[in-house]
């Protein structure tokens, strides 16, 4: 043996980082234990989203093990390819509960708009750090064009909530580059008046419009678009301090709340472990993100730090934006619990995330000073 080389422990061998890995395996054990709750004891359920939760964790640790350089040169061919998934979604994409979301490529079903939710930062990154930072006009402009691009394609869908979580991970990607407040604050007036004018010019789905009005008040359709954002108060304040106990939540094992397994599932787990387990939970996000941040902020190139960033911030607006729509502080956009909410694809991609991430943390020991 090479006395000279370094010794490397399991991680850095394997390029992982062990607070991400056990932050993320904490995260599947709560999925399984919350959804088997959610499920009435469905076994079927737990067994599909264990399968899928072992082909994440199987996607990140090979991501891990690729160079953030490969990435980089990547990021335009993966950002193409899923313009072309989203396209081909509109053509021929499955229709379920109203939306035409899904493709089918031989015994595979997948939502192409959450693999775009790591394609969307990685070309951002790409494009802003062609040149010096912070970004120019130019690169501005060419990266506003590829945020609004894949996020009309999504909304045409329509999923609104997707789209709008894939253009915040571009979006942040500029924040963090340093885009000028000046532009910050002209994007915000210009998002604020599309905002109004696809309000006033009646764009938006019936749907859409009544979950935007439900949000200010609720009891008005209590039986209608009300109800899903009703019954899930009720199960998370039930919950009391401690919870009512794994499997018996009246709100959850009666099935008053719909949607339970995935999009309302923090309500089934707010009314089963009440504040603490919440608090715990809560905690544990912040540790994952605290820790995503401090990896990006220690990358050595504009590229990884960037990226890094966006995939670390996405993954808090994931789950800030599914506790405000259960807590009734934000309208019903259709976002799941992040690593919690029973699905293949977003647990998949977020997975695919922190392998990326990791990747970002271990592979710089190895670049030469």
């Amino acid at each position: 043996m090479d006395k000279g080389q370094p010794h490397l422990s399991f991680f850095e061998r394997w390029h992982l980082d062990p607070v991400l890995l056990l932050g993320m395996l904490l995260l599947g054990l709560a999925s399984m234990v919350i959804l088997y709750s959610a499920g009435s004891g469905n076994m079927g359920l737990l067994w599909r989203q264990g399968t899928r939760l072992l082909l994440g964790l199987v996607v990140m640790v090979v991501l891990a093990q690729i160079s953030p350089q490969t990435f980089e040169r990547w990021s335009p061919h993966l950002y193409a390819a899923g313009l072309v998934l989203l396209v081909l979604v509109l053509i021929s994409g499955i229709v379920g509960k109203g939306a035409q979301r899904w493709l089918i490529i031989g015994s595979v079903r997948f939502q192409p708009a959450e693999l775009m939710k790591l394609a969307m930062p990685m070309m951002i990154a790409w494009i802003v750090t062609r040149r010096p930072l912070p970004p120019r006009f130019h690169s501005m402009v060419l990266a506003l064009l590829a945020i609004s691009l894949p996020a009309a394609l999504v909304i045409l869908q329509p999923d609104l909530g997707t789209a709008v979580l894939i253009m915040i991970s571009g979006v942040l990607v500029l924040f963090l580059g340093g885009m000028s407040w000046r532009l910050i604050l002209a994007t915000m007036l210009l998002t604020v008046a599309a905002a109004a004018a696809v309000w006033e010019l009646n764009l938006l789905h019936a749907y859409q419009r009544k979950r935007i009005l439900t949000l200010f008040d609720p009891w008005s359709d209590p039986l209608g678009a009300g109800y899903h954002i009703i019954q899930s108060i009720i199960a998370v304040g039930s919950g009391g301090l401690s919870g009512k106990g794994w499997m018996m939540g009246s709100q959850s094992q009666l099935q008053f709340i719909p949607e339970r397994s995935t999009d309302f599932i923090f309500a089934v787990f707010a009314e089963d472990f009440g504040l603490f387990g919440v608090i715990g939970l809560l905690l544990l996000y912040l540790v994952i993100v605290i820790r995503s941040l401090n990896i990006a902020y220690y990358s050595r190139d504009s590229f990884s730090r960037l990226l890094g960033g966006s995939l670390a911030l996405t993954f808090f607006f994931y789950a800030f934006v599914n506790i405000g729509m259960v807590t009734g502080i934000l309208p019903v956009v259709g976002v799941p619990l992040p690593m919690i909410s029973y699905g293949g694809t977003s647990m998949v991609t977020l997975l695919a995330g922190f392998g990326v991430l990791m990747s970002i943390h271990t592979h710089k020991k190895f670049i030469p000073r």
